[in-house]
């Protein structure tokens, strides 16, 4: 089906297009090359990431590498053969530049992988059949390399009601669309039918230019009674750019900064079509490609189909290089293709045209002139830009104008370069002021996404601290409305009610102080007991046994406490007993500071002063608590003397702890000498009071007061031997210890003699 009726589009030119070089001979298979260069980076968007490892056998069509992101594609082994290497070799590039790739030791067997392909793709889902689009490796072949896939994936927003297929081919030398659409024009129709059904579209273009008329026979003949639209138009380069052919074959323009998409139109080249065709109806992924290989160096100029991977050397070779007459080696066409450093890089997807050029073809160009303002540039711009201002801007750097005068739609066509009387490398300027822009672009990128970073993490820590400041101060509101409550109730309360919380909180004071005795006894015994179980010796033994007693006394005394504060009061607390219990929490208070300084080895003067004077005020406080006992009445359910010869207990048992410490240090000081003598002394008055509340105390109806005082001497009597029997035995050649000992032994002696007393 053709339609005559299409448009022009402004400026282009004319140049010569010496295709008949390589488009008299049908297109020939490439030898299997000993190795193969794979780049990872083969299409627009994110390198794929290699999935075999090194010394790894692969089949022909595996995959060996998978997409790493949305825009990206797979990639295939192009034969069956070894992973000798992954890594940084050889790129086509102008830079000369290396970039990592696989690398593939061909085991001549070209044997493939279990192929699955898919004839009733009709029956798939939009979705499955998209997918396979994708897992086949297909980028544009066209030039650009852009996934295939992606491309067929617009925004829910945009609707594609024409699909424009590209055989223009309008690039000088470049003949390998013109070879496929003659040869494989079958194929050709069905991948187009493949896209028609994955789109929808409400039109199928196809656009080929006139200077190849059996091209044009031939898929006109290929689409028979099908829906499609062939349109031939008149041969002018750039025609067979995207934006461009849209405009000849509807008339429409793409927004300046757009997409194709963005007016509902979508282009396809003729081989990436091809190529759509063999991943779903015969399962093949992509791996080889028609190549033009051109020039007058060549004396087979040619269109082969070679496998992706293969050294351009091998290449050209096959096609009969000449190196005493190559000049420049092209990978493209002349006016937007590149010059290669180098002839040890591997063909890719992209890889349309070889152009092996001799110096009389493809002259260099004389040097660079003053621009004359003639404006021939401007005529043959196609994107209708003004090529002349933005060289002067790229010159001075100036990207804001150069943004303003719309650069990044320039399609670096070279027809600018090519009708400029100066010489003038225009596309040269174009790029390097591209790649300027594109740089300060994402530096601005970076820093502002690190500006908001650093703007979201301030606000972050501010509202944190707005949070804490309001829990903080509901929490002293709370306190407050807790305050007043509590100081409002307080004077409606009843007599009755005001005495007993009083006596309760006098009650509670006193069982708060005998739990904390409890405890510390407590702690003390199972400190020791770790110690015994450590080292088990008679001394240990003892002590645990003294901090056992002092454990249980200090026990007994907070349950009687506790049983008492539980039983109904026969009466209630007068005045005395109230002066009691606070000249008892005065006197604690005081030794608690004297037994603080007392610990102190060589106290200045004024701490002297204080200890003299606490002692003083302790001494008071004593008398004032002997005199407020004496006037208390005793309690229904303990005695006073019982209280008393408790606490006398406990004091005991700690003087004794603190004095086996400091019998311990083999070599004392004339400081620990004297404390030693302090604490013995201080024990003495504390045994001497002991007696004399245990002779004034009631004897308990269990236990006699024999049994204690007979229980307290054996345990001081093994004490007593124990430490006699461990000084014996190391401390045989010290003096001061002999005398220690003798003197333990005498101790020993009068303790025995005490214990058959009793």
């Amino acid at each position: 089906m053709t339609a005559l009726k299409i448009w022009d589009i402004h400026g282009g030119i004319h140049p010569p297009e010496h295709k008949d070089l390589s488009n008299r001979t049908p297109i020939q298979p490439a030898p299997l090359p000993k190795r193969l260069v794979l780049p990872l980076t083969q299409h627009l968007g994110a390198p794929a990431e290699p999935c075999v490892t090194l010394g790894e056998q692969v089949l022909k069509g595996q995959q060996i590498a998978v997409a790493s992101g949305f825009v990206s594609a797979p990639l295939h082994a192009p034969t069956s053969g070894l992973v000798s290497f992954i890594g940084p070799q050889p790129y086509p590039h102008v830079s000369g530049m290396l970039a990592n790739a696989i690398v593939i030791d061909s085991d001549g067997e070209d044997k493939w992988i279990d192929l699955h392909p898919q004839p009733d793709y009709r029956e798939l889902e939009r979705p499955a059949l998209l997918e396979l689009i994708r897992q086949a490796g297909i980028s544009g072949l066209g030039g650009a390399g852009f996934p295939t896939a992606v491309k067929l994936s617009p925004p829910p927003t945009q609707t594609i009601r024409t699909l424009i297929i590209n055989g223009t081919e309008c690039e000088p030398y470049i003949t390998a669309d013109d070879l496929l659409m003659r040869e494989k024009a079958a194929e050709l129709v069905a991948g187009i039918e493949i896209l028609a059904h994955l789109i929808q579209p409400q039109e199928v273009l196809i656009g080929i230019e006139d200077n190849k008329p059996e091209a044009i026979a031939a898929v006109r003949a290929a689409i028979g009674e099908r829906p499609f639209t062939l349109k031939v138009f008149p041969t002018k380069y750039p025609s067979g750019g995207e934006k461009q052919l849209i405009q000849i074959l509807t008339g429409e323009e793409v927004p300046s900064g757009g997409l194709p998409a963005d007016i509902g139109m979508l282009c396809q080249n003729v081989g990436t079509c091809v190529a759509i065709h063999d991943a779903v109806l015969l399962g093949k992924p992509l791996i080889s490609r028609i190549t033009t290989l051109t020039g007058e160096a060549l004396a087979r100029p040619m269109n082969v189909e070679v496998l992706i991977g293969t050294p351009v050397d091998e290449l050209l070779a096959f096609a009969g290089l000449d190196q005493r007459r190559l000049n420049r080696l092209i990978m493209g066409g002349p006016m937007m293709g590149f010059s290669l450093p180098s002839l040890e890089v591997p063909v890719v997807k992209t890889t349309n045209c070889l152009l092996a050029s001799t110096l009389e073809e493809l002259p260099p160009p004389p040097p660079a002139l003053p621009c004359i303002r003639c404006g021939e540039c401007a005529e043959a711009c196609p994107v209708s830009l003004l090529p002349q201002q933005l060289h002067f801007f790229a010159l001075g750097q100036e990207h804001e104008q150069l943004k303003a005068h719309n650069l990044f739609d320039c399609i670096e066509c070279g027809a600018c370069a090519y009708v400029c009387p100066s010489n003038i490398p225009l596309v040269q300027y174009y790029r390097a002021a591209k790649g300027e822009i594109r740089e300060l672009e994402q530096k601005q990128q970076k820093a502002e996404h690190s500006k908001q970073r650093f703007e979201l993490r301030q606000e972050r820590l501010r509202r944190a601290e707005e949070q804490k400041e309001a829990e903080r101060k509901a929490r002293a509101e709370r306190a407050a409305r807790a305050k007043a409550a509590q100081s409002e109730s307080g004077p409606t309360a009843t007599t009755a009610e005001t005495a007993a919380p009083a006596q309760k909180t006098s009650l509670s004071e006193t069982q708060k102080k005998l739990k904390i005795e409890a405890s510390m006894a407590q702690v003390a015994l199972k400190k020791a007991e770790k110690q015994l179980a450590t080292h088990a010796t008679a001394e240990l033994e003892a002590q645990v046994a003294d901090l056992r007693n002092a454990a249980e006394a200090a026990q007994r005394a907070l349950d009687a406490a506790m049983q008492a504060d539980s039983a109904p009061p026969a009466t209630a607390p007068g005045p005395d007993d109230a002066v009691a219990k606070k000249a008892k929490i005065e006197a604690a208070m005081l030794k608690a500071q004297i037994r603080k300084l007392e610990k102190i080895e060589a106290p200045d003067d004024d701490q002297q002063a204080e200890l003299a004077r606490l002692r003083q005020q302790l001494h008071e406080a004593e008398q004032a608590l002997s005199t407020a006992q004496g006037a208390a009445p005793a309690p229904a359910a303990k005695s006073a003397d019982d209280e008393a010869l408790k606490k006398a207990k406990i004091e005991a048992a700690m003087l004794k702890a603190q004095i086996r410490k400091l019998e311990k240090i083999e070599a004392p000081d004339d400081d620990q000498q004297t404390e030693l003598a302090r604490l013995r002394q201080q024990l003495n008055g504390a045994e001497q009071a002991r007696t004399a509340e245990q002779s004034a105390a009631p004897a308990p109806a269990a236990k006699p007061p024999d049994d204690e005082a007979r229980k307290k001497a054996k345990i001081e009597a093994a004490m007593l031997k124990a430490r006699s029997g461990r000084r014996a035995k190391g401390e045989e050649r010290d003096a001061d210890r002999q005398a220690k000992r003798a003197s333990i032994r005498r101790h020993l002696h009068e303790d025995d003699t005490s214990l058959h007393a009793v």
